[in-house]
């Protein structure tokens, strides 16, 4: 028993270590200047700022017409996927790349939300975007994040940081639907 409780609690340590990240090279901005600026003029509400320029790729935008997606325009997944959600085959095809992809976006965002941070959706449909629901402290903002993992290099993925506190309709495990 003691050995399973250690392995877990290992176990445990190492995946939050993995999604923290271990890589000091990039800092988040000090912004509690800004802050206390903000704060001193009592008209306006602090709020906290993404700053995309650590979140930015680096990766130039690739032209999704002539784009080599990993799926094929005609497989099984690419036709269930448009038939679901009522697009065409390209918009299916590209969706579902950029929907496997979208997590080297979501990651790199999270690093500055922190305790800030809600929940998140991609949405589907014609226009994919990558939702980000925030405390109200955060500032709503857009940003066009070009993917550059090999799997969706060049694509575009918009996000979308709404600073409305908005949880997933997800239920936890165990909790019950009423």
């Amino acid at each position: 028993m003691a050995t399973r409780l250690i392995t877990m609690m290992i176990m445990a340590a190492a995946s939050m270590w993995a999604l923290t990240g271990c890589d000091d090279s990039v800092k988040t901005p000090d912004t509690s200047a800004e802050t206390a600026a903000t704060a001193s003029d009592s008209s306006i509400p602090a709020a906290d700022q993404i700053d995309w320029s650590l979140v930015a790729s680096g990766t130039k935008p690739a032209d999704p017409t002539n784009y080599k997606y990993p799926f094929a325009i005609d497989s099984q997944n690419v036709r269930d996927y448009a038939d679901y959600f009522d697009v065409d085959a390209a918009t299916a095809q590209h969706n579902l790349t950029i929907s496997m992809a979208s997590n080297e976006a979501l990651s790199k965002v999270l690093d500055q939300l922190s305790e800030t941070y809600v929940s998140h959706e991609l949405t589907d449909g014609n226009e994919m975007t990558l939702v980000i629901h925030t405390t109200p402290n955060v500032a709503a903002s857009t940003y066009d994040y070009v993917l550059s993992d090999d799997f969706a290099k060049g694509l575009v993925l918009p996000i979308l940081i709404k600073p409305d506190g908005k949880k997933g309709d997800a239920k936890a495990h165990g909790e019950m639907v009423e």
